[in-house]
């Protein structure tokens, strides 16, 4: 079985608690098995400090899932990072990118299955010099680089209870009317619909597309972008074969009757997507990149650099996203 690369993250976050926290559950949480691609100094340092029992052992990702029931396999000779608990060490943003752009060839190489990034200090790599706003459009660069493919990745939040994508994502509330077109969102429709097909195996997604304005608009009272621009969306996805419905009143959308008739809740914004998803299930909700030549997935959460090192972190998100990395990366549909 192939392992799923997991990368370092922040070191100063919670990454390393939520990794060693994992493996300890790995029996019974019967996670799927995956490779540290980050020092086994830094593992064990950690978990001395938690006072959880983690044995490391540096192998290969090809050796990880026979390891994996007795050590957390970590990759051999990762440096060490710097960081402290809490304490940002400027020189560890080089390994964070290392260990990103090392995950992303391990899936091209066919050596591992797919991979999960831990949270990253997005200030941090900036300061440094990274020239991407967050992992996503990074990894979109990697996927042109390693796969040969160029997409525009598209994010989705998913819960035991709700998948939600915003069409727009880190921009001010004031831009969004001005940025939000028809064509953005049938694009992101599009994508996400063929994701729901190629990973995730549901033959037909239906979309429910959620208006901009309070009462999608009140047919143009408050607000003409649901009529403008929502509407000729939807309707363009309908002729192309998806099943949408909208723009429909975000306030109504999410109760538990109306989850129940759409797979997907294709969202104007980023609040009006992760609001729902996070209030119905935090600890199990896992962000997950759609429209990228391979599967990642990421704990929905950031670094919590206040309880590093604690033991008060909870693992449930990382280890949602292990799962999901896993049951996408064995999609029939896929293969």
């Amino acid at each position: 079985m192939l392992p799923i690369a997991l990368t370092l993250g922040e070191a100063a976050g919670v990454a390393l608690d939520i990794t060693i926290a994992a493996w300890a559950r790995r029996e019974r949480e019967r996670l799927p098995p995956f490779v540290f691609l980050g020092s086994a100094a830094n593992i064990a340092e950690r978990a001395i400090l938690l006072g959880i029992d983690c044995p490391t052992r540096e192998v290969e990702p090809e050796e990880a899932a026979l390891v994996f029931p007795m050590a957390l396999p970590c990759l051999p000779g990762f440096p060490e990072a710097k960081a402290e608990p809490g304490l940002i060490a400027r020189e560890d943003a080089a390994l964070t990118i290392q260990s990103i752009r090392q995950a992303a060839e391990f899936v091209a190489d066919g050596r591992c299955s797919s991979m999960v990034t831990n949270p990253i200090a997005k200030h941090a790599l900036n300061e440094a010099g990274f020239a991407y706003p967050g992992h996503t459009e990074y990894l979109a660069d990697l996927g042109e680089q390693l796969f040969g493919e160029k997409r525009r990745p598209v994010m989705m939040l998913a819960g035991p209870d709700l998948r939600a994508v915003p069409v727009t994502i880190h921009v001010p509330l004031c831009e969004v009317p001005r940025l939000l077109t028809t064509e953005l969102i049938v694009e992101t429709g599009k994508i996400a619909a063929e994701e729901l097909k190629r990973r995730f195996a549901i033959s037909s997604p239906r979309i429910a597309v959620s208006g901009l304005n309070p009462h999608a608009g009140e047919k143009g009272v408050i607000g003409k972008e649901d009529i403008e621009v929502i509407r000729p969306a939807v309707d363009l996805l309908c002729q192309a074969g998806i099943e949408a419905e909208g723009p429909l009143p975000a306030d109504t959308m999410f109760h538990p009757a109306a989850r129940r008739r759409y797979d997907l809740a294709l969202c104007m914004y980023h609040d009006q997507a992760l609001i729902p998803v996070k209030a119905l299930d935090f600890d199990h909700a896992v962000n997950v990149t759609l429209g990228l030549p391979f599967v990642r997935t990421s704990p929905d959460h950031g670094t919590a650099m206040e309880i590093a090192g604690t033991g008060r972190a909870r693992p449930s998100s990382l280890m949602a996203a292990l799962r999901m990395a896993a049951e996408m990366s064995r999609s029939p549909v896929q293969a």
